[in-house]
């Protein structure tokens, strides 16, 4: 009995130490690739600065910019499946050179449905505009709310004690702006609109992405 009990125990003991490890560390390595594309397009076309930067997950890479805004000099700067860290991990190879006068963000969602907890997160967002901020103190941070989605929908509560620690911290600068795209997105069941998502349930249809458009369009406008 005593042998099971210290066999159990060894178990709980690795388990909770793997649990620690996985959560700790972060291959930032596996963007290589996509960040090596994008200085190689600055290459091939110019560094283009001063402009409108779009970065964050694949709800950015997946955003025909150009179709959307086609009279504002937009850049789009969005790899697949990241997190905020590693956005602020490879801003000056992807962001401060291009010396934007406005970022947008989109990220979180992967970061949650990775375990990271709301205050986790608004510290990485924290931790983007002070790393953004380093190098360009005058450039204007708007954070895109972290999204409802049907995939995703048990961490609603999650995305939404997020995106309240997050729209408090911009609330505080008047260098950041929080874009709301939470309540548009919702039926009136409360719940997220099926027709705005494709058919994993995550990523947007064109509908989806007009409502973003409305919902960033006053900060471009701003002057």
């Amino acid at each position: 009995l005593f042998a099971r009990s210290l066999t159990l125990t060894l178990m709980a003991l690795l388990s909770i130490n793997g649990f620690a490890a996985e959560k700790s560390e972060h291959n930032f390595d596996r963007w290589e690739k996509s960040i090596s594309q994008f200085e190689k397009q600055d290459q091939e076309q110019g560094v283009k600065t001063g402009g409108i930067l779009f970065v964050g997950s694949s709800s950015i890479r997946m955003w025909d910019l150009d179709k959307y805004f086609p009279d504002q000099p937009v850049l789009n700067r969005g790899f697949g499946g990241s997190e905020i860290v590693d956005s602020t991990h490879f801003a000056d190879r992807i962001i401060i050179k291009h010396q934007p006068k406005l970022i947008f963000l989109y990220a979180g969602d992967n970061d949650l449905a990775r375990k990271k907890t709301a205050e986790e997160v608004s510290n990485d967002f924290k931790q983007f505009v002070a790393k953004v901020h380093k190098s360009l103190p005058e450039t204007r941070i708007v954070f895109i709310a972290i999204k409802p989605s049907l995939s995703r929908w048990k961490l609603a509560d999650t995305i939404q004690k997020a995106n309240k620690l997050i729209a408090a911290q911009c609330a505080k600068d008047d260098l950041l702006e929080f874009a709301d795209v939470w309540e548009p997105m919702l039926g009136e069941d409360g719940k997220p609109r099926p027709e705005l998502f494709k058919s994993d349930g995550l990523h947007m249809e064109h509908a989806g992405y007009l409502i973003w458009k409305k919902a960033v369009q006053p900060y471009m406008d701003q002057k």
